[in-house]
């Protein structure tokens, strides 16, 4: 929740450009009264009617006095903004809060309040708050929803005020506004043990030995506070000072999730398109590794991770995990189709170290880009790929159908090398999904070519 953003409204510079400001807010009634009461005053000056002058006189003053007081009154009006929550879900609402405080020592008008939001967010916001007394405060909020991902900027927030005789409206904007972020949706996924993974990723013995620690054989110097039983006796014997076992750091099992965002690799385009299908899985798949202690990396098909990602990418504990949860679903809440047509890039990243567990989110594969996929699995320890079926999510699917040969022959490819590979229909459960992957790694189920919905 973020806290309340106050602005001041922007100042006319110039008296010159004030009294234009004012003049330019009359409305129809003022603007009618002031020309009625220059009729009038004209008539009354040909006829020589004094009396007749005074009407025109206090006509045309009326809409004057209105607009002149208004314009006054316009620099005594406090506005500000909160967000409840800053970043919510695609298909998830948040509620916008805005507060107005009198911070004048008179009263205000009728006071019209309308709030900018993108089209995709909703209608515009629009309020009508009565008299504010001085020092008061007036609170309103409105939803917003949107299906999706994106930044979506909110405001200026515009105040429109109006005299009691409604003679004058004058709007005035605020130069802050804040920022809705809409992250894609994340699916809770079921707490599985990924079976053969030999080099300690997952959930496995190894991970459990890294995570406690091992002692390391190299001693060092005693320090304050070193617990005593630590102390190593031949060592302190050999180099005559007082040497303790040095502990190894902690090591977190490591995980890489890929995701293909190549445009020519998927077909359709909205909030169940295939491309956000594979968003929102790799946005489920690094909160669900975070989660369980992982150290977790994002890496697209151009090479490109999280700003501020390290070599190993996130870890943490606590916050630490929320903070590092919030950066990679602020970069998946903007991320779109890239320009490349291959993953080499990808693999020349993955080709520099090794990616722990790796988990592919890939749309429609060629030969050469499955070869290219198939290498990634050398420099894991462990590989799931989720490839979507282009057969089914293709927006012309159901008019012309289309041969699955070539995707079936994709995920012989990536199985023959190692990858747990599956096929995603449209509509497929992305829990269902993972629990399959992780039945086939466990050898208690057959290999399918079909994925469950």
């Amino acid at each position: 929740m973020s806290a309340w953003g106050t602005g001041p409204a922007e100042a006319d510079r110039g008296e010159a450009g004030g009294i234009r400001t004012a003049l330019g807010g009359l409305t129809t009634r003022g603007r009618s009264f002031l020309a009625a009461g220059i009729a009038a005053a004209i008539c009354a000056y040909v006829l020589g009617q004094s009396d007749l002058l005074r009407v025109g006189l206090l006509l045309a003053a009326l809409p004057l006095i209105c607009a002149t007081v208004l314009y006054r009154t316009r620099y005594r009006v406090a506005g500000s903004r909160r967000l409840s929550p800053a970043r919510v879900p695609a298909g998830s609402e948040a509620r916008v809060h805005l507060r107005m405080d009198n911070v004048s020592r008179l009263p205000t008008g009728l006071l019209m309040l309308q709030d900018r939001v993108p089209y995709v967010l909703g209608p515009r916001p629009r309020f009508v708050l009565d008299r504010v007394e001085p020092g008061g405060r007036r609170e309103v909020s409105y939803r917003v929803r949107s299906d999706l991902r994106g930044r979506y900027p909110l405001g200026p927030l515009q105040l429109r005020l109006t005299d009691p005789f409604g003679m004058c409206e004058l709007t005035r904007s605020f130069s802050t506004f804040d920022t809705l972020t809409v992250i894609p949706r994340v699916d809770p996924l079921s707490p599985v043990r990924f079976g053969g993974e030999a080099k300690g990723y997952g959930d496995g013995r190894q991970r459990s030995l890294a995570l406690a620690g091992e002692d390391d054989v190299i001693p060092r110097g005693y320090r304050y506070g070193d617990d005593l039983r630590r102390v190593h006796w031949r060592s302190t014997a050999r180099y005559g000072e007082l040497m303790v076992r040095r502990e190894e750091q902690p090591r977190r099992s490591r995980c890489t999730v890929l995701l293909d965002t190549r445009g020519g690799a998927y077909e359709g385009a909205g909030p169940d398109s295939a491309f956000e299908w594979a968003v929102s899985g790799a946005a489920s798949v690094l909160v669900h590794m975070l989660e369980r202690g992982f150290s977790a990396r994002l890496l697209t098909d151009s090479g490109s991770a999280v700003p501020g990602e390290g070599a190993d990418g996130f870890a943490g504990s606590g916050q630490e995990t929320a903070d590092a949860a919030g950066l990679m679903m602020d970069t998946l809440a903007v991320i779109d189709h890239s320009d490349g047509t291959g993953l080499s890039r990808a693999y020349d990243v993955l080709r520099g170290g090794n990616a722990g567990l790796l988990i592919a989110f890939l749309g429609d594969l060629d030969e050469e880009q499955a070869a290219t996929v198939a290498k990634m699995s050398r420099r894991s320890g462990g590989a799931v790929a989720f490839v979507l079926d282009p057969d089914t999510w293709g927006r012309e699917a159901a008019d012309v159908p289309r041969p699955g040969d070539r995707h079936a022959e994709r995920l012989r490819m990536l199985r023959e090398a190692g990858w747990t590979a599956l096929s995603v229909p449209r509509g497929a459960s992305l829990d269902a999904l993972w629990r399959q992957a992780d039945r086939e790694r466990s050898g208690l189920a057959a290999v399918s070519g079909e994925a469950p919905v």
